[in-house]
């Protein structure tokens, strides 16, 4: 039924229009078909790589727990439907993925990181779109990626559903370096997107705790390089890489945090000074620290 619904939906999206002077790129049909890549990876990965029921089963999970997880599926693809009729024969297409999902906590574990980045690359891109039908369809699918995110937060994976009172922007290639990883390859066919993919970094473990210290792995890794932090609404803060390591700043608090190497006298984050990066973490406090959190700030 779900599916049959969001059909309806999709019936007759309106068309892209030209908006763009001549010789330069629509913003529209950029920021779309940048929209649609991201609806695929996220539609194949519900398809293709949810584990099976027993699977969920045998690890512990109550049965409805992968039922929302089709159901998220059905989302996804209503997704790229949508978006694939408005772009017309200018639309990306599908590309081979490879998630490396071997059960079901890891399976949670890659929808947390997916549906977070969902919600900032459609927040990020938001001020770029030109046409206010196209902002008003980019926000509904914004919204719905911001309950599913919530949703495997809370009921999923057992944690806050909405440990930042704001939520966490990225831009173009941000969010386009955080799902790289995931592709193996695309059509020759497809139109060719405006972005590019950061050499990678991670932590050799996420922290849990604000304040925490965190070792830092990447090639592009030298001493003297910061790590620079983008957390709720944009907020950017900076801290010093020493031997490898780095303590969290004061500036980063609960909720979803892109951390990037930068340069010693880097100010501010952007795509010219990112050296490697992003690394997507989430801090979360427990209910009951989250409420004595806020109770105290208000």
């Amino acid at each position: 039924m779900a599916v049959g619904a969001a059909s309806a939906v999709v019936a007759a999206p309106a068309k892209v229009e030209k908006r763009a002077a001549p010789g330069q790129a629509d913003i529209d049909t950029v920021i779309l078909n940048y929209a649609l890549t991201l609806e695929h990876l996220e539609n194949a990965f519900y398809r293709d790589a949810l584990p099976s029921a027993q699977a969920f089963k045998d690890a512990g999970y109550h049965p409805w727990i992968r039922e929302r997880f089709v159901e998220i599926g059905g989302h996804e693809a209503s997704h790229v439907a949508y978006l694939t009729k408005a772009l017309g024969d200018k639309a990306t297409k599908e590309c081979k993925y490879n998630f490396g999902v071997t059960g079901p906590k890891s399976f949670i574990a890659t929808s947390q990181l997916l549906e977070g980045v969902g919600v900032s690359a459609y927040l990020g891109a938001a001020a770029n779109i030109t046409n206010p039908a196209y902002l008003t369809a980019a926000g509904s699918i914004l919204t719905t990626e911001a309950r599913h995110s919530s949703w495997v937060q809370s009921s999923a994976a057992l944690s806050d559903p909405a440990g930042s009172p704001y939520d966490t922007p990225t831009d173009f290639n941000q969010t386009y370096s955080l799902a790289a990883p995931l592709i193996v390859s695309c059509p020759s066919s497809n139109p060719a997107l405006p972005v590019k993919a950061f050499p990678a970094a991670s932590f050799a473990k996420n922290p849990t705790k604000l304040g925490q210290t965190v070792t830092v792995k990447s090639d592009k890794l030298q001493q003297g390089q910061k790590l620079g932090f983008i957390g709720g609404a944009g907020a950017m803060s900076f801290a010093d890489i020493n031997n490898g390591k780095v303590t969290l700043p004061k500036e980063v608090t609960w909720g979803r945090t892109y951390a990037l190497i930068v340069p010693s006298d880097a100010k501010t984050i952007t795509d010219e000074n990112t050296v490697a990066g992003p690394i997507a973490f989430d801090i979360l406090p427990g209910p009951k620290e989250a409420a004595d959190f806020y109770s105290k700030s208000n």
